[in-house]
């Protein structure tokens, strides 16, 4: 399966298809694919890094990492790096605990073939590679779901409990109250098969409500 897709055929098909959404289409303009698609990509890496990210600023955690980085003499954070440093050096670096046993487990994992290659995810579908995935500590549906859209490139993906998605809906629609995600899902399938280029307008529409300037960020660096 080919990472990315035609976001020229993705554009046509919501514009066609929601003409409440074309509307904010048309005003936001079109958003071209994502660089990161056609990228160098390792899952236990982006995995690790998504785990130290978790609940912390940009900044913030972009330095812890780097320290990681340092402590273990590789950009590369996989099993065989990580154990180059036992958890006090982890801790050292500012890793929480729950992230140092997070990144255990993930380590792991990936020693004991239980985290699919990026070869092998080609082959699988999105359930599957979630379900493969979820049981790894401290990696939960939506990170998982933030990898299939910004780094495999999956056309139909709807994450139906990201704020910001239900935000833009909230928008779209000119509700009174967040859409529940149940209701977010009967609303996302006149978008699909591209539900993923529909939630990158989603995001756009909720930050350009709130005034914000600068996108959040949302993938895995």
């Amino acid at each position: 399966m080919a990472r990315g897709f035609d976001t020229d055929a993705a554009h046509a098909h919501l514009v066609r298809r929601d003409r409440r959404l074309a509307t904010w289409m048309r005003r936001i303009g079109p958003i071209a694919a994502d660089p990161r698609w056609r990228a160098r990509f390792d899952p236990v890496d982006a995995l690790a890094r998504a785990i130290l990210f978790q609940q912390l600023s940009g900044k913030a955690a972009s330095t812890i990492v780097g320290r990681v980085e340092t402590a273990i003499g590789s950009r590369r954070l996989h099993a065989d790096t990580l154990a180059t440093v036992d958890d006090a050096g982890l801790r050292a670096c500012g890793v929480s605990g729950n992230k140092a046993r997070a990144l255990r487990d993930l380590a792991a994992r990936e020693a004991a073939g239980e985290i699919p290659t990026l070869r092998q995810m080609a082959r699988m579908g999105e359930e599957a590679i979630i379900a493969a995935l979820v049981p790894t500590r401290g990696i939960g549906r939506w990170t998982v779901e933030m990898m299939l859209m910004f780094r495999l490139g999956r056309p139909d993906v709807l994450p139906l409990d990201d704020l910001g998605i239900r935000k833009g809906a909230q928008v779209v629609d000119g509700l009174d109250a967040l859409p529940t995600p149940r209701e977010l899902a009967e609303r996302g399938e006149r978008w699909g098969p591209y539900r993923t280029y529909a939630s990158f307008y989603l995001w756009r529409i909720a930050d350009a409500r709130a005034a914000n300037a600068a996108p959040t960020p949302r993938s895995q660096e």
